[in-house]
């Protein structure tokens, strides 16, 4: 592979892996799935609990009237609670423990799989995506640092 290959590979492959993990982890599981963004900000909940939801929306790169109309489907699932915030126009989002039940069993499983996955390679394939990592985070950065530039 030539490296004017390497963006599109590296895409592809990225986006496939993402796309049969959440295959992967929505098969045995009883509960409608949860969609990606969904648990993007459930996640986002949980790290910061109380968060409104315009702050949400500014974290998560979406528009407030997205991030609104997930807030309300997770809350009718009894996933999201609000409760008023102080000048009593915001809300603060916080988890229900059946949300928190959800996100520890995604993420075990999440951890399980890519691990069952791991053991099956190579030793020299895994130290390959070992040794992968800081550059995987530098341009996880980069891309980051793209959106807040925009």
């Amino acid at each position: 592979m030539g490296t004017d290959d390497l963006p599109e590979t590296l895409a592809g492959l990225l986006s496939g892996i993402q796309r049969l993990m959440r295959r992967n982890l929505r098969t045995g599981v009883e509960q409608p799935p949860l969609r990606g963004a969904e648990v993007e900000l459930l996640r986002l909940v949980r790290a910061s609990p109380g968060i409104g939801v315009s702050a949400a929306a500014r974290e998560l790169f979406l528009a407030g009237n997205s991030v609104s109309t997930l807030v309300n489907q997770l809350t009718r699932r009894g996933l999201l609670r609000r409760e008023t915030g102080q000048d009593r126009r915001s809300a603060r989002l916080l988890l229900t423990p059946e949300a928190e039940t959800r996100l520890n069993l995604w993420h075990e499983r999440r951890i399980t799989l890519v691990k069952e996955q791991l053991e099956l390679l190579a030793v020299q394939d895994r130290d390959a995506l070992e040794a992968a990592i800081p550059a995987l985070r530098r341009l996880a950065d980069g891309l980051e640092a793209t959106l807040v530039e925009r």
